[in-house]
């Protein structure tokens, strides 16, 4: 069968698969399994009546059945990369450049879509997120069905044709053991962290974009104790772990009157009235930093992500973003803010191999001298592994208070 052949039998199987969807009022988003029956029903039909000759046979129906399942109920040609496992991250830079992203190494794909091919897929992963986006916001976060995140910015703010960028959320790790079998850190440093999670302590997570800081703050929430309530405020739903008692909020844009939008900064105060025990932010960049500050200062435990190049760096930037809050914010305030609220910064990059992995670990004691934070790192990466340099993590009391040892834990492989 030649090409043009193909392309003709799959337009015209797609349109009776459409039309029985359409008759059934199936939601091919969400019932994807049903669209996969019909499917299947379509093209055995069609396999039936190729044996009397009146029309050309399927060469191979397993490989129709999931094109056009990914052309109704996917994302068309697309797809195949969003069920690849190894596939990190898909991005379109314009129609004939469609790269991936696998084991943290960037590929040029070898396909090529079609300016009207790539709106209509721009706009089937809006319709399946309930967000939008026109000229007048002209990028948008949104979440697939599948909790893949998607990012787009419109042609005019983008040069050429607009920019598509789904990272995948791929669950290689849930808990801080696995991030120890992905060679991410030591057994050591996982149970440190355990520890310091159930002991209440305050931990930032850092590192730069694809450092894999989302997955270590999961791995981290997966650590805190059943019998305490968690709530958590995201820009999109991306944080995924077992808890009984967790209030998850997101963000929200605006409606097509300009009103409507629910920003950062209001569910982290909102939160604040829903009787936490423990707060995460899946990630500051402005104002909201100084509400977060706010409440771990006031004694509430809570965790966070943040954009940066080192531990250090991360606490200088926590001092900048409350700045963005209002004139009357000053760095005299913010500083010792900063050194009396976070308690641990944990730093992930990634190697020349793609492999994410933590790279340091420090302890913030709440000093300050000439306004610089006291720093004491706890652990740090020397010849590729992840060694306990020593130093002592803050508030050792807390640990005491629930019978952890911490000094054993931080001794036991010296």
């Amino acid at each position: 069968m030649s090409l043009t052949q193909h392309d003709q039998l799959v337009e015209q199987l797609d349109q009776h698969v459409r039309e029985l969807v359409r008759r059934e009022a199936v939601d091919p988003q969400r019932d994807s399994a049903v669209v996969r029956r019909i499917a299947e029903g379509v093209v055995r039909a069609h396999d039936d009546r190729s044996l009397t000759g009146q029309v050309a046979p399927v060469p191979d129906v397993d490989s129709m059945v999931g094109e056009l399942v990914a052309r109704v109920s996917g994302f068309g040609p697309l797809q195949p990369f969003l069920d690849d496992p190894a596939v990190e991250e898909v991005w379109i830079n314009d129609p004939s450049r469609v790269f991936i992203a696998r084991n943290g190494r960037h590929e040029l794909t070898n396909l090529v879509l079609t300016t009207a091919q790539v709106q209509e897929l721009v706009e089937r992963m809006l319709k399946s997120s309930g967000r939008r986006i026109d000229l007048s916001r002209p990028f948008v976060d949104a979440m697939l069905p599948e909790g893949h995140r998607l990012h787009v910015v419109l042609e005019g703010i983008s040069r050429g044709f607009s920019a598509v960028n789904i990272r995948k959320f791929v669950l290689r790790a849930a808990r801080l053991r696995d991030l120890v079998e992905l060679g991410s850190m030591s057994a050591q440093a996982a149970a440190f962290l355990e520890a310091s999670v159930r002991a209440g302590l305050n931990i930032l997570v850092a590192g730069g974009t694809q450092a894999g800081k989302t997955t270590a703050l999961n791995c981290l929430a997966a650590a805190i104790p059943g019998g305490e309530r968690v709530v958590s405020a995201e820009e999109v739903f991306e944080l995924r772990f077992p808890h009984p008692d967790w209030v998850a909020l997101q963000t929200r844009q605006s409606g097509l009157e300009g009103t409507g939008e629910i920003r950062l900064r209001e569910l982290v105060k909102e939160s604040l009235r829903m009787r936490p025990s423990r707060i995460i932010v899946g990630e500051v960049r402005a104002e909201e930093c100084l509400d977060l500050l706010l409440a771990l200062n006031a004694g509430l435990p809570g965790m966070c992500t943040i954009h940066a190049n080192s531990a250090r760096e991360a606490l200088v930037k926590m001092c900048t973003l409350p700045l963005l809050a209002g004139e009357n914010i000053s760095a005299r305030f913010v500083v010792p803010t900063v050194a009396a609220s976070v308690d641990l910064v944990v730093h992930l990059g990634i190697d020349e191999h793609g492999v994410r992995r933590v790279n340091e670990v420090i302890g913030v004691p709440g000093r300050v001298e000439n306004d610089v934070i006291e720093t004491e790192t706890v652990f740090e990466r020397r010849g590729g592994e992840l060694r306990c340099t020593g130093g002592r993590p803050p508030h050792p009391e807390r640990y005491d208070r629930i019978g952890i040892d911490v000094h054993r834990i931080l001794v036991g492989e010296h």
